[in-house]
């Protein structure tokens, strides 16, 4: 709503939020606005109003794009070829996933600069937990936040959208209200009333599967688990009917949570062409292992828990796992289990897809060290040994020769 007088009295802005609740509510969610295609178009002015899609080649897929190009309907995780149809004029940048992880610190920097209790969903969004720090910052959570987008704006070169409410779960659904550079609230008065009227689908862990059985049951939208008895939920959904309960009444007992681990670490790569043999698929499949792996070492990780996934030419993906004896951070363990994967399909078709990835993380111990340790010890050095040559000389100064099988390509990180 607009407040007496229109304007801000500190930024002369003509955007006021007016709400009855705003100096009381302290869980934020802070989401960057079209993360990879603002930071793009900061970096190339000529950029700033023309479409722009960051995606894959030919055959990838939108990672992100532009509001420009969402007027025209292109979305992330559309398939590039139908996004160039809709958009034939926008231009396409391949993904510089460094520089973003970057871009990532600085606003998680800033974040952070407000209080500890920052808790990153991914590169470009955090909820933040601002309770206690009026006297601190000399301004209840509100102000502070608005004067942390400016801040982002002004040093990184990026808007971001920010939602205030008193559960996390209300405050990632308020940041995406009023996008771009929005800022808005839900507060507890109104937040029972304001889920009712919207599909479950709103609610965390409900995906569209889930979605589906609830509707099939009689519970299409959050009124509906609202009005239901919660024993009733939980005769019906098991652990997830008394949770299911809570949400729909505008409940969130999760706290923010600065040292939440990571859940997995992987990495994809789309095909120019399908393929079908299993060999050319394991050419493709060892440089993701190299990502993945990687990664886990310079994060200090190992994983136990190993994923393939694989795409068709229909879009429909087969994900197939397999569980390991230990933890491993090395890409020859990571790619000797998932080519079995691989294997395991037999001649499955073809495929326009292929990822892996380690979950079920937890931090690396020591123990590898030892040359005459095993064959996992003796590998984790080597490839040690080359991440502080590549480190020093470039990614370049060592490549494997399975690297350099038919058309292998560099894999987007996830």
């Amino acid at each position: 709503m607009e407040a007496a007088g229109g304007l801000c009295a500190v930024c002369g802005s003509r955007r006021v939020v007016s709400h009855a609740e705003l100096e009381t509510l302290a869980i934020a969610h802070l989401d960057c606005d079209a993360f990879y295609a603002s930071v793009e178009k900061r970096d190339r002015p000529e950029l700033r109003d023309r479409p722009l899609i960051v995606g894959g080649g030919v055959r990838g897929v939108v990672t992100t794009c532009c509001y420009i190009a969402r007027t025209f309907g292109v979305r992330s995780a559309m398939p590039m070829f139908k996004a160039k149809a809709l958009c034939p004029e926008a231009v396409v940048l391949r993904p510089d996933f460094p520089k973003y992880r970057l871009e990532s610190r600085r606003v998680m920097t800033a974040m952070r600069d407000l209080t500890p209790l920052v808790e990153p969903l991914s590169l470009d969004e955090a909820w933040l937990d601002l309770s206690g720090t009026t006297r601190l910052h000399g301004a209840p959570a509100a102000v502070v936040l608005a004067r942390l987008q400016g801040r982002i704006e002004r040093e990184v070169g990026i808007a971001v959208s920010i939602g205030l409410a008193p559960a996390k779960f209300l405050a990632k659904i308020a940041s995406d209200l009023d996008k771009p550079r929005g800022f808005a609230v839900i507060g507890r008065a109104e937040a029972k009333s304001f889920l009712a009227p919207r599909p479950v689908s709103i609610l965390p862990g409900v995906g569209p599967v889930f979605a589906q059985g609830l509707a099939r049951a009689g519970f299409a939208m959050v009124g509906d688990l609202a009005r239901a008895d919660p024993r009733d939920l939980a005769r019906r959904f098991g652990g997830a009917g008394p949770r299911l309960a809570s949400l729909a009444q505008g409940l969130d007992a999760r706290r923010v949570d600065p040292v939440s681990p990571r859940k997995s670490i992987s990495a994809e790569t789309t095909f120019d062409e399908d393929l079908a043999s299993i060999v050319e698929l394991e050419d493709r499949l060892w440089p993701l292992c190299e990502t993945v792996a990687r990664r886990m070492r310079a994060e200090s990780t190992a994983g136990s828990v190993v994923t393939l996934k694989l795409r068709r030419p229909d879009f429909q993906i087969v994900t197939r796992r397999r569980s390991l004896d230990a933890p491993t951070q090395t890409a020859k363990t990571l790619f000797a289990a998932s080519r079995a994967l691989l294997r395991g399909e037999g001649s499955g078709g073809a495929y326009r897809l292929i990822g892996v990835g380690l979950s079920d993380l937890e931090p690396a111990g020591g123990g590898a060290d030892d040359l005459f340790g095993g064959s996992e010890s003796r590998a984790l050095i080597g490839e040690r040994t080359a991440d502080s040559l590549r480190e020093r000389f470039g990614d370049a100064v060592l490549v494997s020769g399975r690297s350099l099988g038919a058309g292998a390509k560099r894999p987007l990180p996830r």
